[in-house]
């Protein structure tokens, strides 16, 4: 009689709503969680005095007395940086640290992408983060504007934003004391790691400056993995934004970009994950593509698994994210992670965003959740609730204030649309979420 498989125990860090609802679908898995929510009170009090070296070696001691068998983490902002240097203390599967912070470390990642993919790299410039710095003054007569300014270390597109002149860069980094504050915490714990493992990098207290792509062009996420140096993609989806601004309005998938220029893309990836000794671990690539010069421009190359998409792969095509996820951070082989019966032939992520000087919808109450969830059974729907103080920071830093997500499936984009517009209604959000696309 076949026994059944022994729950493999897993390191989980920095948990976050992707995260919590794709590992609970995990079979045969038991986690130890570890880590603090950016984005949630009281968990983010943690940043003033988190130290990712300490962290890390407590959660070591941690598994070696848990016998954790793999370790993991989506999170943008430490958990990939952390699970990787847990995994390497621990001798587990894992990413090479130091291919991490290659890849987060926006500076180091464009002059990498321009030594082995220059047709796809944008021109760039850095600039000392500190208003008024001779740096700044010298760079900014280097470059042409308009252009696109953003944190060498950042995530969720905090503090980046399109500038058209030199006095509006110059606002723009005219940051105050409780900002330069929040951007030292921030920054700090990988700053520490990144002086150690890539001192050539530079420090990452600064800001890029970019060469701006046009808005209209189209943006795409490409999602893959790479298993003992062997790159291997999984799909794309298309990322569409809200007219007129630089706020993801939703992702798509099918990616209705051709098989040619997803390969193209691939191709990019490939050469720059195996500069950086990418050779463990799934990875996201964000680009343009431009369809009247058919050129392909990285935005950025995210080394950790692109949680949000994972739900969007499980019903379209079957392939759950998070269960591939465990198979690379268990060592196992990931081209082997069992697939599920598809359950829609069309998926979108929208977001619920709202702009400086709109209203921010009440959340759905308890009533409005069972509607949705008698009409759309299949309806993912995350609430993100903030005070007003934390709305207009989120105007500030980032022009914008997301306040929920909703995760759908159908059978053609014209169901999916009407499906949209229906379950919006149920929770009282806007309607429009789907009304640009295509009705095939």
């Amino acid at each position: 009689m076949n026994r059944p498989r022994e729950h493999a125990r897993i390191g989980l860090l920095f948990v976050h709503d992707f995260d919590r609802v794709g590992m609970q679908a995990q079979p045969q898995v038991a986690f130890d969680h570890a880590g603090f929510d950016l984005f949630r009170f009281p968990s983010q009090l943690a940043l003033p005095w988190f130290d990712l070296d300490r962290f890390v070696a407590r959660q070591s001691r941690r598994g070696q007395q848990r016998q954790w068998q793999g370790v993991h983490s989506a999170h943008e902002q430490y958990g990939a940086l952390a699970a990787a240097l847990v995994a390497e203390q621990l001798s587990l599967p894992g990413t090479s640290p130091a291919a991490i912070v290659a890849a987060q470390h926006k500076v180091h990642a464009r002059r990498v992408l321009q030594a082995v993919a220059p047709e796809a790299n944008l021109a760039f410039e850095v600039l000392d983060a500190a208003p008024g710095s001779s740096d700044l003054k010298s760079a900014i007569d280097r470059v042409r504007f308009p252009a696109y300014v953003k944190p060498v270390k950042a995530a969720f597109s905090i503090l980046a934003r399109r500038v058209e002149t030199p006095a509006e860069l110059q606002t723009h980094m005219n940051f105050s004391r409780w900002e330069q504050r929040l951007m030292g915490w921030l920054i700090h714990p990988f700053e520490q790691v990144r002086a150690r493992l890539l001192p050539e990098a530079d420090s990452a207290f600064r800001m890029l400056l970019e060469a701006p792509v046009d808005p209209s062009t189209p943006q795409y996420n490409l999602d893959g993995f790479v298993q003992h140096g062997e790159v291997q993609a999984i799909g794309v989806v298309d990322a569409i934004l809200y007219p007129g601004t630089q706020a993801f309005r939703r992702w798509d998938l099918p990616s209705r970009l051709s098989p040619e220029v997803q390969a193209r893309a691939l191709d990019i990836a490939r050469r720059f994950l195996q500069a950086i000794g990418f050779q463990h671990g799934l990875f996201n690539l964000e680009f343009f593509h431009d369809p009247q010069t058919d050129r392909i421009t990285v935005i950025e190359c995210n080394p950790r698994m692109a949680a949000q998409f994972s739900d969007l792969y499980r019903r379209v095509i079957g392939l759950d994210l998070h269960a591939l996820a465990l198979q690379l951070a268990l060592g196992r082989d990931a081209r082997q992670t069992p697939r599920l019966p598809p359950t829609a032939r069309v998926a979108s992520s929208l977001v619920y965003r709202s702009f400086p000087g709109e209203s921010v919808p009440a959340m759905p109450d308890h009533a409005q959740q069972q509607a949705l969830s008698r009409a759309c059974p299949d309806a993912l729907l995350f609430c993100m609730h903030k005070r007003a103080a934390g709305v207009a920071r989120d105007y500030q830093w980032t022009g914008s204030h997301r306040y929920g997500l909703l995760h759908l499936g159908a059978q053609s984009w014209h169901e999916l649309a009407h499906r949209a517009r229906e379950a919006s209604h149920l929770i009282g959000w806007p309607t429009d979420a789907l009304s640009d696309k295509p009705s095939s």
